[in-house]
């Protein structure tokens, strides 16, 4: 019996494990197989309409519920011509300058160090 067929057709947020870590997903709910579902996402991306798929296994499940927060533009508009649901001109800020406009700021990330590999 598919566990998650009410969700069908509706937009939701899936937090799912991928080995040691957490991943968000959000997307349509397109399909429940009884041992997957699936999450379908359309966007534009070079001017040609892309459409990506996600399969998650039930055992990988942590978290769904349904999002109608989730903002997404319509098919066939652009993403420039998109606004948020409450109309804020901060979605239209310039990102702040890069890290080299203030000498005096330290990078928070650290390298990454070579650690040797367990026998």
């Amino acid at each position: 019996m598919a566990r998650y067929s009410a969700f069908l057709g509706r937009r939701v947020e899936v937090h799912y494990r991928a080995g040691d870590i957490l991943l968000p997903a959000s997307g349509t709910f397109v399909a429940d197989s009884g041992r997957s579902i699936f999450l379908e996402q359309h966007l534009e991306q070079h001017g040609q309409m892309k459409q990506f798929r996600w399969e998650i296994p039930y055992q990988y499940i942590v978290r769904l519920e349904e999002r109608s927060d989730i903002a997404t533009p319509p098919l066939g508009l652009k993403k420039a011509a998109f606004t948020t649901p409450a109309g804020g001109a901060e979605a239209h800020e310039p990102r702040s300058t890069p890290a080299k406009a203030d000498p005096n700021r330290t990078d928070p990330i650290l390298p990454l160090q070579n650690r040797p590999k367990p026998a």
